[in-house]
């Protein structure tokens, strides 16, 4: 039997974005401003819940943990597309590339499923408000984290192991800012309709399952919520579920069209757009959407920091 899984790519080279001379100080100042904000929110929500006892809760727990995944998330590629932007030299080599494209899968994968776990604890909140804290225990709370994180690192490694194991054999440049695997798809030299279907069922059982999880999930909330007689408890039971489904339409949705589309049907600067929707983007309004704008997260920021003590 022949051999394919021999590559003659010592490295790529990452194209990146197609901005002219002009502009790119512009558009990295931009990403670095981003990326250091995206740096200070989610280290910020993740201190807070580990130092202030009030937030010791499933639900700050969960946002901790996305918090931790969006910072993991965002290292991955942020920095390199920096540095890229900043210099004439855009290479990676095929091991880091490898390893790039593995750990981005791992904590996106990851958080994919975390998103449908935190529709649980929507539900038990809002349902079963008076035995919230006796289901979802420290002890489920943790088992469902690393279920999250099991189903990232084997699901990432299918991806991973399927994609590098097609002879690349040259041209070697990327059309993308990171190796992500549709990107690195497109230099094979081989057929790669299997990784299609291979694309097509992972991404049906980390995205979509998920996804749909979320909306069997949020159709019993609704009904729950419309039994609430007070409109003012409605509100606050609607507001509270509004963050979760924004965030997770920002990320999900964006990642589906990536990773569930054949790939002949893929656009570079189409794919490059929707990677920058949820690579950065979800990272950063995460922690405004779901936290900053919380009244415990202000309370806990102001204790914390001592500054509460100035009131009075």
């Amino acid at each position: 039997m022949q051999e394919t899984n021999q590559s003659s790519v010592a490295e790529f080279i990452l194209l990146g974005f197609s901005f002219s001379p002009r502009t790119i100080p512009l558009f990295f100042s931009a990403f670095l401003m981003t990326y250091l904000l995206i740096i200070l929110g989610n280290s910020l929500i993740t201190i807070l819940i580990c130092l202030d006892s009030h937030l010791h809760t499933p639900m700050y727990f969960f946002i901790g943990v996305l918090s931790v995944l969006d910072l993991g998330y965002t290292t991955t590629t942020v920095p390199q597309m920096l540095a890229h932007l900043a210099s004439k030299k855009k290479t990676i080599s095929f091991a880091s590339c490898v390893a790039q494209m593995y750990i981005f899968l791992v904590l996106g994968i990851t958080e994919s499923w975390l998103f449908a776990i935190m529709s649980i604890d929507r539900y038990v909140a809002i349902c079963h408000p008076l035995r919230y804290k006796v289901i979802m225990s420290p002890w489920l709370c943790g088992v469902m984290v690393i279920f999250c994180g099991l189903w990232g690192v084997i699901s990432a490694l299918v991806y991973t192991v399927f994609a590098m194991r097609l002879p690349y054999c040259g041209p070697n440049k990327i059309n993308h800012f990171f190796c992500e695997v549709p990107a690195v798809l497109k230099l094979a030299c081989a057929d790669t309709s299997v990784n299609d279907w291979v694309d097509f069922i992972l991404g049906f059982s980390v995205i979509l399952v998920p996804l749909s999880f979320i909306f069997v999930i949020y159709i019993n909330i609704v009904i729950a919520i419309m039994r609430i007689r007070s409109v003012q408890g409605r509100l606050k039971a609607f507001s509270t579920c509004a963050s979760h489904v924004t965030v997770v339409t920002m990320f999900c949705v964006p990642a589906m069209v990536m990773y569930m589309k054949p790939g002949s049907e893929a656009s570079p600067e189409e794919d490059k757009k929707l990677a920058l929707f949820y690579n950065i983007i979800s990272a950063f309004l995460n922690p405004i959407i779901y936290s900053l704008r919380n009244k415990d997260v202000k309370r806990a920021f102001l204790k914390v920091t001592s500054w509460g003590s100035f009131k009075e």
